[in-house]
């Protein structure tokens, strides 16, 4: 399938759904999200997983914040990959997911900004963050991050889920289940608190990643921040360490807007 004919299986899913999700969306506010099962026929949601290429052709992300496996470079790896990323940036997708979600103008990226895939192996994770409030230029703001799953038979209990922190990262977060073949959709902003828990399985946890901008902001208010990161609740020292680490990071970004220096998690199509 190319992203024509994927994309349509996703919209013919979103419109399908799209009464209940919009209730969803609405019903999980502050940190507004929605999740929809079986967007893809099976066999193809396996064929996504098959082509996830080797982790010797992915970039390591490993820090106090993060421990992954990341690509944007798309054309790098089975064509299949790109054909899926693309398939959730084709036009009935995006007007289908502004009505669910009653958000204002929405841009794919093509750049695929953090966007892409991921791959997270055992003791894999992701500390509670807030994603970086604008586009690479500073142009647009970051208001949807859309996460496709395509790891066979997951399940709670093997870790690696999506969790959002709707009364912040002392609290407890509500998870949804990284499930085979699911789309999670949900709100960036200054408030969407998120992270990915730790893999307990002897697996690998695989997503395909896009992220959609705006001319405006979530809500009436406008807003400005780099990536930040806190620690879990237990996580005393690596919390203290993280948010020195933002603030540090903000300062940065308050005298040098677009940053220091070219981010490399983009689709450079000109390599």
């Amino acid at each position: 399938m190319d992203r024509t004919e994927l994309g349509a299986h996703i919209a013919a899913r979103l419109e399908a759904e799209s009464t209940r999700l919009r209730e969803q969306w609405t019903q999980t506010a502050p940190i507004n999200h929605f999740h929809i099962d079986d967007v893809l026929p099976d066999d193809v949601a396996r064929q996504i997983r098959a082509a996830f290429p080797d982790t010797s052709q992915m970039m390591l992300r490993k820090s106090l914040r993060e421990l992954k496996y990341v690509s944007a470079q798309m054309d790098a790896h089975a064509p299949l990959l790109e054909e899926i990323i693309f398939a959730f940036q084709m036009p009935r997708v995006v007007e289908l997911v502004k009505a669910i979600t009653g958000l204002r103008s929405l841009y794919p990226d093509e750049h695929l900004y953090a966007g892409g895939i991921s791959m997270m192996g055992p003791g894999h994770f992701l500390n509670p963050h807030l994603d970086n409030s604008h586009d690479k230029d500073r142009e647009h703001y970051r208001v949807l991050n859309l996460l496709y799953y395509v790891s066979p038979d997951w399940s709670l209990e093997k870790g690696g889920n999506l969790e959002v922190w709707p009364n912040g990262t002392k609290a407890e977060p509500v998870t949804v289940v990284s499930r085979f073949n699911r789309l999670a959709v949900m709100v960036t902003n200054q408030h969407s608190w998120h992270s990915v828990s730790k893999n307990a399985s002897a697996e690998q946890r695989c997503c395909v990643s896009n992220y959609y901008f705006s001319d405006h902001p979530v809500g009436d208010d406008e807003y400005f921040h780099p990536t930040s990161f806190r620690g879990r609740p237990e996580e005393h020292v690596r919390d203290v360490l993280l948010q020195a680490d933002a603030a540090a990071r903000s300062a940065i970004r308050r005298f040098f807007p677009k940053g220091v220096k070219t981010t490399t998690h983009v689709y450079n199509k000109k390599r």
